[in-house]
């Protein structure tokens, strides 16, 4: 028999093989960067880019490259990773229109192989629409439900009384007290943790270098693996998000055995989200992995998120002192100096809800968005655009955040644009601090009471003001690099030190 290489190829045979190869080169090119979809509509349109890897975004603070593109090309824009098209909303309507409106349809998210490895496919943020994502997303809803978050506002105020005393005695410590509050109540909400715990805590660094990563699997084409999936099965490839996931998983593991153990021995540990998890366990249908990490997740995001909130109100207070004196009036005709606010003057304090809402404007949360899939088609009529089904979308908070026509003079600190002619919060204007749709954050609730308790008793306690002899980079704590944001500010206190720790010592505590 004869082998096929001894075969003669003439010369125009040769050449149809040579056109072939070509054709299919192009046909793959093309794929890659031709903006049209399968029914004739075209994708948003898409910046200029020649590179193999896709579009260019740099590793610090890409958002704002985004945002020029938005600025250039319109609220819609497609960009490439690897051979993957990726959107990016950068408009409010917009976001309405495909994020919110047609959430069900983006509820999925992309592969993320880089994601996939760093947690085992176990989180419900990374996780496929399907039966693990829906008895997740009912077991944190169920739990997490505004009157359930409510339950934990005692805690909420006695953990923020230790702030302000901590700010008092160590004002500029103030990041590691605040990383000190958010972890100490979500380590009593998650796990009924009923000893104080502080930034440099084992536990609370292991999470936070567990977020660290977390934030840079999200960007896109930051890893190979998710350009090539197969990377991931190479025993050399992507160790570190491989040790990142065992020692999460032996963390979050030891967490939960710690309280199932004083649940079986009969400790009164109080409610926690892990406690629930436990009891309702047969009724939830989680396997134990499943709730280690529900837990765990809850846990690592929850103190991240909260700590860099309450430092981004506190930074635009220092930096925007007229806006500041301004709550601060509204607090002195409201709760006055002889008493600190509670949740209960809330409702009476519209001014300091305006001001947090425009400091989250200002300097968003996760400010890249996070990475949704369209599970069909959508057609965006605006612009007479198609979002083809299994193509990864991304709600870009900056961006939107400095959409004019909503948010008029939008790099301008105007709390006022949140209050209505009547005086009260306009109900007719949002922000999408925690993000879209069907993965909405399940925390949020919980994690407005933290900002607002937060804000509330340190504008009441100090003036807060920038040193103008240090720098202030003042979008660090969009990227969460707490505690080292170099952030100079500067409290002074309202009231006499000995009365301010008068006033705090009879704070409500938990009953």
């Amino acid at each position: 028999m004869l082998l096929l290489s001894s075969l003669p190829i003439s010369d125009n045979t040769q050449l149809v093989l040579d056109v072939a190869v070509c054709l299919v080169v192009v046909v793959v090119i093309a794929r890659a960067y031709c903006p049209r979809s399968k029914n004739g509509l075209p994708l948003p349109p898409s910046p200029p880019n020649w590179r193999l890897m896709g579009h260019f975004l740099p590793p610090r603070n890409p958002f704002l490259t985004v945002a020029e593109w938005i600025d250039e090309y319109g609220p819609l824009i497609t960009i490439r990773a690897g051979t993957e098209k990726v959107v990016i909303i950068g408009r409010y309507k917009a976001a309405v229109d495909i994020m919110e409106k047609r959430g069900g349809v983006l509820a999925d998210r992309p592969p993320m192989s880089a994601g996939q490895m760093l947690t085992g496919g176990m989180t419900i943020a990374f996780a496929r629409t399907g039966d693990r994502f829906r008895r997740m997303r009912r077991a944190l809803h169920t739990h997490l439900q505004p009157k359930a978050a409510e339950a934990y506002q005692p805690l909420q105020m006695l953990f923020a009384k230790n702030t302000v005393l901590n700010i008092l005695d160590d004002p500029s410590n103030f990041q590691n007290h605040v990383i000190s509050y958010a972890v100490t109540t979500i380590l009593t909400v998650t796990y009924g943790k009923a000893t104080p715990t502080s930034a440099a805590d084992p536990e609370v660094r292991a999470v936070r270098q567990l977020m660290s990563v977390f934030r840079t699997v999200l960007r896109p084409g930051a890893y190979w693996v998710d350009t090539i999936p197969w990377l991931r099965y190479l025993p050399w490839y992507g160790r570190k998000l491989k040790r990142e996931f065992e020692s999460n998983r032996k963390l979050f593991a030891n967490q939960m055995n710690r309280l199932r153990h004083q649940l079986q021995s009969h400790v009164d540990v109080g409610p926690s989200f892990g406690r629930y998890l436990l009891e309702n366990e047969h009724l939830l249908g989680l396997s134990e992995l499943e709730m280690h990490f529900l837990s765990g997740t809850f846990f690592a995001a929850g103190s991240d998120s909260s700590a860099a909130a309450i430092c981004t109100v506190l930074m635009a207070a220092a930096c925007f002192p007229v806006e500041q004196a301004k709550v601060q009036a509204e607090f002195d005709a409201v709760v006055g100096r002889h008493r600190a606010p509670t949740f209960a003057d809330q409702q009476s304090l519209p001014l300091l809800c305006a001001f947090i809402s425009e400091a989250l404007r200002w300097r968003p949360l996760g400010p890249n968005g996070f990475p949704h899939r369209t599970t069909k088609d959508v057609i965006w009529a605006s612009e007479n655009y198609c979002i083809p089904a299994g193509t990864t979308v991304l709600g870009s908070h900056w961006a939107i955040s400095r959409d004019s026509e909503v948010y008029p003079d939008p790099d301008v600190f105007q709390p006022q644009r949140w209050i209505n002619d009547q005086g009260r919060l306009r109900e007719d204007l949002a922000f999408f601090v925690f993000g879209f749709g069907r993965r909405i954050c399940p925390g949020l609730h919980l994690a407005n009471r933290s900002v607002w308790i937060n804000s509330v008793l340190l504008f009441w306690a100090f003036q807060l003001t920038l040193d103008p002899t240090k720098p202030l980079d003042d979008m660090g704590f969009m990227r969460v690099e707490m505690p080292h944001v170099s952030c100079p500010i500067v409290f002074t206190p309202r009231v006499s030190d000995v009365e301010l720790r008068r006033i705090m010592h009879n704070y409500p505590e938990v009953e």
